[in-house]
């Protein structure tokens, strides 16, 4: 494997996840990384949230990217669209339903870079007790010497992907309010000495 794409794929696999338990070289930066959404308000608007409490486990082997799984869970209660009464109807019954489902859950099936700056992550996405495949694009944004501290190794990029919330029986307003939700992991990894 060229050094750029294995370089790439063990920061992809470390980026996907948000806060990991795992003795690698690289670590997230928790103030500047990031796992936000978008949906149409009824033709109007976007509007925009995040979820701010989520975690992962990943395996890798930075020589056989093929072998590599990546996982992570968002505890569905820390929803946050900057309203407070929106929050409140997302986390009801009628759309999470966090009560009964705390939990969204993301397993890779497979890691396939596609060129040495992209790479394509499918999986299982489960939501509300419904499990589907999705698929994550990621696209590495740079790595570089941190200008406040050239000892220090940075790496920055972002993964996106598109859920059907229909498809997890989340039928509440719809089409009014938007069926697809775009998903957006924004992440910066620090290297560790």
């Amino acid at each position: 494997m060229r050094p750029l794409a294995a370089a790439f794929a063990l920061i992809l696999s470390i980026a996907l996840v948000p806060a990991i338990s795992f003795a690698a070289p690289w670590k997230i930066d928790p103030d500047h990384s990031h796992l936000t959404f978008t949906v149409d308000n009824l033709g109007f608007s976007l509007t925009q949230g995040q979820f701010r409490k989520f975690s992962a486990d990943i395996d890798f082997d930075p020589e056989n990217v093929e072998t590599s799984s990546v996982s992570f869970v968002i505890d569905t209660n820390s929803v946050d669209t900057n309203s407070k009464g929106r929050d409140k109807s997302i986390r009801s019954k009628n759309y999470l339903n966090v009560k009964n489902f705390p939990e969204i859950t993301f397993v890779s099936d497979t890691v396939r870079l596609i060129d040495d700056n992209t790479a394509e992550v499918k999986g299982e996405v489960t939501i509300r007790g419904e499990t589907r495949e999705a698929t994550f694009m990621a696209e590495m944004i740079r790595i570089a010497a941190n200008p406040f501290s050239k000892n220090t190794q940075l790496a920055g990029f972002a993964a996106t992907g598109v859920i059907n919330r229909v498809e997890f029986g989340i039928t509440y307003g719809a089409p009014a309010v938007g069926v697809d939700i775009n998903v957006r992991l924004d992440l910066q990894l620090k290297e560790q000495k």
